[in-house]
C-alpha cells in the first residue's frame, strides 16, 4: 500500500499534549483549564491591530523612504525571506535583552516553532549529529527533533536549571559512540513546562562549557519579560561573547499568538556568510517568506513603545504576577497540610509543576475532567525517558481570578477523590 509506511509522526514517543488537550477542551468546555499555555485573551485588542498596520506603514514611508507603490509592495507582495521587521528585532533585542544584534543575522520565522525547526534541519547533516535538551522539554522541541530525525539525549534540570555534570557525561559519551552532539535546548527563563530558572552563576558555567565541548546552545526565550519583580539574570545571548548562543525569541506570548510571528538570532560565521544566511536557505524551500502583514501588525507595536516589549507588556505582567501568586497562594491554603502533593514556585512564566502521589496520564486527565470539571496536563508528556509519571502541570497564563478559585476547588476535588488517591477509579476500568 503506497501510504502504509509514512515518516513518523512528532508525537510518535509520546503523544503530542497540544491536540489532546484541545480535543479533551473541546468535549469539556464547561471545565477549568489549567492546561493550555496560551496567553490571556483579555489582552487582545483588534482595534488596535488595524492601529499597528498603519503605524508600520508610518516607519516605512518616514524611517526607509519607501513611496506607497514600495508600501504596498512590501505588505502584500512575496517578502524578504529573513524578513521585513529585522530592524525593529534588533532594536527590541538591545532594549529588553541588552544584546546588539545585526539586522542581517535575524530571520524573522512563522512562529518560533519554525525556528526550531530551521535550526534543527540545518544542525542535522546525517545520522550521526544528535541534539541534546534539558528534561522536562518543550514538546515543540523534541516534535521538530523527529521531523528532521535527529535523537534527542534529555539533561536532567537539577536543582539548577541544568546539571551541568550530565551535559558533559552526555556529550562525551555520545562521541565515544561516534556521534556528533550539535546543540542542546535550553529555556533559562520559566521554562516550559517546569517553570525553572536558571541562576547567573549556571549561565556563565553552561556557557564556558559549551565552548570547552564545542556545542551550540539553542537558547529558547518566550517568556523571559514575564518575571514577577526582583533582580532577573541576563539572556544567556547578552552574556555570550563566544558566538556560542543561537537565540530564539516569540511575539506569540507578547504581542499576538494569531500573528505567528517568531524569529530567531543567529550570528554565528559559516563558510560563505552567516548561519541566519543558511536558515533563510532553508526557510526559503519551506514557508518561502513570513506574512509581512503579520509583521507589520507586530512591529507596529513595537514602534508605538520604542521598541521595548517590556513597556509594552505592563498589563500583561501584572495578570501573570497576580495570577502567579493567586495560584500558589490557593495550592497553599488547600495542600499545605498534605505532605504528598507538593509544588514549586516559579520567580515568573505562566506554569508551576505539582507532584502528586499516584500516577497521572492522559486517562486520568479525562476522568478530571468529566468528573471533576478541572484540566490539566500529565508531565509524562515532556519526558523522553518515561519521567513525571506522578507530576502534573499548571498554567496559570489564561486563567481570570474568578477561574482561578473555582479550579482550584475542583482541583482539589479531584486530588482527595478517594477513587483517584486509593487506585484507578472505576469509570476508567474497561467494562
Amino acid at each position: 500500500m503506497i501510504l502504509g509506511d509514512l515518516h513518523g509522526r512528532p508525537g510518535d514517543a509520546s503523544p503530542e499534549p497540544t491536540a489532546f488537550l484541545d480535543e479533551v477542551a473541546a468535549r469539556y468546555p464547561d471545565a477549568v483549564s489549567f492546561a493550555s499555555g496560551r496567553p490571556a485573551e483579555r489582552h487582545f485588542d483588534l482595534d488596535a491591530v488595524h492601529r499597528y498596520l498603519r503605524r508600520f506603514e508610518r516607519y516605512l514611508a518616514d524611517e526607509r523612504g519607501y513611496t506607497d507603490e514600495e508600501i504596498r509592495r512590501t505588505l502584500c507582495q512575496y517578502g524578504r525571506v529573513k524578513g521585513v521587521m529585522h530592524e525593529l528585532v534588533a532594536r527590541h533585542l538591545w532594549q529588553d535583552v541588552r544584546v546588539e544584534a545585526d539586522p542581517e543575522a535575524v530571520v524573522v520565522t512563522a512562529g518560533c516553532q519554525e525556528a526550531i525547526f530551521l535550526v534543527l534541519r540545518a544542525l542535522r547533516a546525517d545520522d550521526r549529529d544528535v541534539a541534546l535538551a534539558v528534561s522536562p522539554t518543550h514538546a515543540g522541541f523534541t516534535g521538530a527533533a523527529r521531523l528532521v530525525d535527529m535523537p534527542v539525549l534529555p539533561v536532567a534540570a537539577g536543582t539548577a536549571g541544568v546539571d551541568l555534570d550530565e551535559l558533559a557525561a552526555q556529550v562525551r559519551a555520545a562521541r565515544r559512540d561516534g556521534l556528533r552532539p550539535r546543540v542542546c535546548h535550553v529555556m533559562p527563563d520559566f521554562a516550559n513546562p517546569s517553570g525553572a530558572s536558571m541562576d547567573l552563576a549556571t549561565r556563565q558555567a553552561l556557557l564556558d562549557l559549551a565552548e570547552r565541548e564545542d556545542i551550540l546552545l539553542l537558547e529558547d526565550d518566550p517568556y523571559g519579560l514575564f518575571h514577577s519583580g526582583g533582580t532577573k539574570a541576563p539572556a544567556l545571548k547578552a552574556l555570550d561573547t563566544r558566538a556560542r548562543v543561537v537565540y530564539l525569541g516569540s511575539f506569540s506570548a507578547t504581542v499576538l499568538p494569531g500573528a505567528r510571528v517568531g524569529y530567531v538570532l543567529a550570528d554565528q560565521p559559516v563558510a560563505g556568510g552567516s548561519f541566519a544566511d543558511r536558515l533563510a536557505e532553508i526557510k526559503s524551500m519551506v514557508t518561502v517568506n513570513t506574512s509581512p502583514i503579520a509583521q507589520a501588525v507586530v512591529g507596529g507595536k513595537l514602534l508605538e513603545h520604542g521598541c521595548s516589549l517590556e513597556l509594552a507588556t505592563t498589563g500583561e505582567r501584572q495578570t501573570y504576577q497576580r495570577n502567579l501568586y493567586q495560584l500558589v497562594d490557593g495550592l497553599h491554603a488547600r495542600f499545605a497540610d498534605d505532605p504528598d502533593i507538593t509544588w514549586n514556585t516559579p520567580a515568573g512564566g505562566f506554569f508551576l509543576v505539582m507532584t502528586v502521589p499516584f500516577e497521572v496520564d492522559d486517562e486520568l486527565l479525562e476522568y478530571s475532567a468529566r468528573e471533576h470539571g478541572v484540566l490539566w496536563t500529565p508531565m509524562r508528556h515532556f519526558y523522553g525517558d518515561g519521567g513525571g509519571n506522578r507530576q502534573l502541570r499548571l498554567s496559570f497564563s489564561g486563567v481570570d481570578s474568578r477561574g482561578i478559585e473555582i479550579g482550584l476547588d475542583r482541583l482539589a476535588a479531584f486530588l482527595t477523590d478517594p477513587a483517584v488517591r486509593l487506585g484507578r477509579p472505576a469509570s476508567l476500568l474497561p467494562g
